[in-house]
């Protein structure tokens, strides 16, 4: 019990000293179907598929998933999810796994960097 204190008290040190972080905690037994750490972006008119980017869509980018899969996202914080499709490449910074469109980390509440669980359609 105390060194679930002693880390609670941790994380919100930690989560106030970098301020804009959010740190989502995972649902109840976990995402069922996997996992990603996810960042918004919203730079760019250009697409690696070659699609014009538009940052109100529900898209996004992923170093690995082909060009049109589709990804149901969910918020483990809030419950809310939505589906993007893939059309970029990227994240090119460490720990994170996809960037999404800024429409859809709107979409699921995401507001800067958390983990979200993922499910490939």
């Amino acid at each position: 019990m105390a060194i679930r204190l002693i880390l609670a008290i941790h994380l919100l040190l930690v989560s106030t000293w970098f301020g804009s972080v959010a740190i989502a905690a995972p649902t109840e037994g976990g995402c069922p179907s996997g996992s990603m750490n996810a960042t918004q972006y919203s730079v760019g008119s250009g697409t690696a598929s070659g699609q014009a980017f538009r940052p109100d869509g529900l898209t996004a980018a992923h170093k690995k998933l082909p060009f049109g899969t589709r990804v149901k996202l969910t918020n483990p914080r809030t419950g809310a999810s939505t589906v993007v499709t893939i059309n970029d490449r990227g994240p090119f910074t460490r720990g994170r796994d996809i960037d999404l469109s800024r429409g859809a980390a709107h979409a699921i509440g995401l507001t800067s960097v958390g983990t979200i669980c993922t499910e490939i359609l």
